[in-house]
């Protein structure tokens, strides 16, 4: 699929083996010019093709960097989850850069992961470490984020034994444009109904867990006129519509362990932003809804 991406300045240094003095001077001389010059964005079209691929080992990496943007400081292993993850081989896909012409400028990494999609059942695997610690992070943030009404089906949904949930993540770099999350989310739902056919593993859930980066406004002043509700802004914005379904929601603060190189610098038209997780559980009967959405939203 092809798709179009802004590309971003990027400071680079040179080796010091590599300058002479005269290249010394001029670097001291625009050093504030040239810092400057490398954080603005340079508003670039470029076209991308991307495809999708099944999941490999050799996508530990990429599927970790994207795990990290989601959990940031939280006491989640990124590392066991993205082990989880690639053992599913019947389950999920990568997003690659389509291969590049040897005549092209484009020296990007082939194996680089620009997204990922998969499905881990909870319920299957109680037990195990880092899937239990995640759902002790999640438990104890709605206690602190939502009503004892949400929490107390939140808690019955997580460690009750009457359903079986199933953990969908949907992970892709911020400029990497919503229109390869359709084809993404269809073919994981083929997979989930071949996998339930099958019998094989993450195939049968009832409710799918998401947990999705999302901001809000920063609260101005109490004094003078009420001010109006929140809006909740989705970095993807695909996930809305997961959001309208989901029969439980709550969303907690990140801004404490949230830097700027894992979620941008959190502004909308100059407008300051704090940064959010949003968790939402969505019956999967309801799924069919979603990506009707998805299809009417995305398709051009």
């Amino acid at each position: 699929m092809a798709s179009s991406a802004k590309r971003r300045a990027i400071e680079t240094r040179l080796n010091p083996q590599d300058s002479d003095e005269s290249s010394d001077e001029g670097l001291e001389d625009s050093g504030d010019e040239d810092n400057e010059d490398a954080e603005e964005e340079i508003n670039e079209e470029v076209i991308v093709d991307f495809e999708a691929h099944t999941i490999s080992d050799n996508d530990f990496h990429g599927i970790k960097t994207l795990l990290q943007q989601l959990f940031l400081k939280s006491h989640v292993n990124t590392s066991d989850l993205t082990d989880i993850i690639i053992q599913q081989k019947h389950m999920g896909s990568v997003i690659r850069q389509a291969e590049v012409p040897e005549d092209s400028d484009d020296e990007g990494d082939p194996d680089e992961v620009f997204g990922v999609i998969s499905m881990v059942n909870l319920t299957e695997r109680q037990g195990v470490e880092c899937l239990e610690k995640l759902k002790d992070m999640l438990l104890e943030q709605c206690a602190k984020s939502s009503s004892p009404d949400v929490q107390e089906q939140f808690e019955q949904l997580l460690l009750g034994n009457g359903h079986s949930v199933g953990l969908l993540l949907s992970e892709r770099f911020v400029n990497v444009p919503p229109q390869i999350a359709l084809p993404m989310h269809k073919q994981l739902q083929k997979e989930m109904a071949e996998a339930q056919r099958t019998n094989k593993p993450s195939g049968k859930c009832q409710f799918c867990l998401m947990i999705s980066k999302t901001c809000k406004p920063v609260k101005k002043s109490r004094s003078g006129p009420a001010q109006p509700k929140e809006e909740l802004l989705f970095v993807n914005d695909e996930e809305e519509f997961f959001y309208e379904q989901a029969t439980l929601k709550f969303s907690y603060c990140v801004q404490d362990e949230a830097d700027s190189c894992a979620t941008g610098k959190w502004s909308y038209d100059d407008v300051p932003m704090k940064p959010f997780r949003t968790v939402m559980v969505i019956p999967t009967d309801k799924m069919g809804a979603v990506m009707d959405k998805m299809t009417e939203y995305l398709t051009v």
